[in-house]
């Protein structure tokens, strides 16, 4: 018998933490510090992806910047957050809906001085956004592919950061050096023979060594994608939306 899908709700009960977006969502009709907070730490994570739809849109990179701040920084400022309801709830949803809106009808965009009045500021580094944008192929796709891919990669990015984190937090961090190359290569591909002699370890011992990793990765992309999703989403039906943005 298998087990029914993991839904944002199950995936709390199962151990996953409170989730970012749901703090915002649940406090989205009343002012509440902890919810701007996370907004706020939601908009400088998931930033790249939003700016990649705009330079798809037909933004050059100056003007795409300027949109992408522009835009977080209403976003920041104004109760665009009452829309939620309408906008299904689930983050990737809300955003890229919010900034369409925002590009069409509502941009002005942000001069030196906006940006240097103490007003909200996602920080952005367009030269790496750029150097991103090249070489991971957004500019081959249309904007809304674009975005739905560079959101993925975003979600994993973020995953292989916070692995990386523990692994230094346990003192290991050179273990995750060797493995991490383990994280995207197949079964069959991986030579445990050269990973246990890096790690000074058994080959037996390297084989556990990689299981483990790879089982903690799965555990922390689930977590990083429910952080995404309002209580009661499904978190199945979301890792196979983003399986098809990758492909």
């Amino acid at each position: 018998m298998t087990d029914p899908p993991l839904t944002a709700g199950r995936a709390q009960q199962a151990g996953f933490p409170s989730t970012q977006w749901s703090v915002v969502l649940a406090a989205n009709r009343k002012e509440s510090p902890q919810a701007a907070a996370a907004l706020e730490a939601i908009c400088s994570a998931y930033w790249y992806p939003l700016y990649a739809f705009v330079r798809r849109s037909g933004q050059s990179p100056h003007d795409a910047e300027d949109l992408t701040q522009e835009f977080f920084r209403q976003l920041l400022a104004k109760d665009w957050l009452q829309a939620v309801d309408r906008e299904k709830g689930r983050l990737r949803t809300f955003l890229i809906t919010a900034l369409k809106h925002f590009m069409a009808k509502e941009w002005r965009r942000a001069s030196a001085e906006k940006r240097g009045d103490g007003r909200a500021h996602v920080p952005m580094d367009a030269a790496l956004a750029e150097s991103r944008y090249a070489a991971e192929g957004a500019s081959q796709l249309a904007a809304e592919a674009a975005f739905d891919r560079e959101w993925a990669l975003t979600l994993l990015d973020l995953t292989v950061r916070r692995l990386e984190a523990e692994f230094a937090a346990a003192g290991k961090g050179g273990d995750f050096v060797v493995l991490k190359s383990c994280l995207a290569a197949s079964h069959g591909s991986i030579d445990y023979a050269a990973v246990a002699a890096r790690l000074e370890l058994s080959e037996g011992a390297a084989r556990v060594a990689v299981h483990r990793l790879r089982k903690r990765f799965r555990a922390l992309y689930r977590e990083e994608i429910v952080q995404t999703l309002p209580d009661g989403e499904n978190l199945d039906e979301e890792l196979r939306y983003l399986a098809r943005a990758l492909g």
